[in-house]
């Protein structure tokens, strides 16, 4: 059981990131992982009063709140016309409607968690993270942070360039955490590969050897595919071993590649 001592809905970012700044202080951003958890809480930060439940869009990007749903992410129009169905398709095996309505954007990409959807989708889109003390910068930078340096993650920015986006994952059932996640966006003559719940977090992989330069075909497909799963990291765990993730990391990039190349 959790227990929380004090609960606080902060008036501004400032008083929400000194309060985080002290021992045992937590975000609630959610609170659907948070409560499964065990321990006691000294102070519970709520930032639902900060206004940050808005996606904007202005003619280069979006920003999404750190509260904004996924839910909200799911439905809308603007995100999943810029993915091809792809915002919507991260997030409809996460549990059910309900959850989906109170689970917030914020915490899916703060948290880094090793299962998490919605971080391996923003990785392959480029996406940028804005952080109250630290500023904007790279949502794979942020990624690679040390978790013991505590910020307040504000809002994740979109940039609104055409690309072509699939998003795939494989699951032992309906709704329950994925085997593998697999995000894949080729802009202009870049492709862009995520891969996550390895089981770790996701990490993104290019084209270094340009693979694919001459044009996604099923060799140049399954060759792509190879070179991602043989420079990954896989661990087992109930779910999978890491030999079978490899393999699904291959049947998944080959899959995307191809659904990607018919549009």
């Amino acid at each position: 059981m959790l227990t929380i001592k004090q609960y606080v809905k902060v008036q501004s970012l400032e008083e929400a990131y000194e309060l985080y700044q002290k021992k045992n202080n937590v975000v609630l951003g959610g609170m659907l992982w948070l409560k499964m958890g065990r321990g006691s809480v000294n102070t519970a930060i709520d930032l639902s009063g900060l206004g940050l439940d808005r996606i904007e869009e202005t003619e280069e990007e979006y920003r999404l709140g750190a509260m904004v749903s996924l839910r909200a992410l799911e439905t809308h129009p603007g995100l999943n016309e810029l993915t091809q169905g792809a915002a919507a398709e991260s997030v409809r095996h996460i549990v059910g409607v309900q959850f989906r309505n109170l689970a917030t954007v914020g915490g899916s990409v703060y948290g880094r968690f090793g299962f998490s959807d919605v971080l391996t989708l923003l990785l392959a889109l480029d996406a940028r993270v804005v952080l109250y003390h630290a500023g904007e910068m790279p949502l794979a930078e942020f990624a690679a942070l040390p978790r013991q340096q505590k910020d307040i993650l504000t809002h994740v920015i979109l940039p609104k360039a055409p690309r072509r986006v699939v998003y795939l994952s494989q699951r032992n059932i309906s709704t329950d955490f994925p085997v593998l996640t697999c995000a894949l966006s080729h802009q202009g003559k870049k492709y862009t590969c995520a891969i996550g719940a390895r089981p770790m977090a996701a990490q993104v992989y290019g084209d270094e050897k340009g693979i694919l330069t001459g044009g996604v075909t099923g060799e140049s497909a399954r060759a792509f595919a190879a070179d991602v799963a043989g420079r990954a990291r896989f661990s087992s765990n109930l779910r999978g071993s890491a030999d079978y993730r490899r393999e699904i990391c291959q049947v998944l990039i080959r899959r995307g590649l191809l659904a990607m190349e018919e549009g």
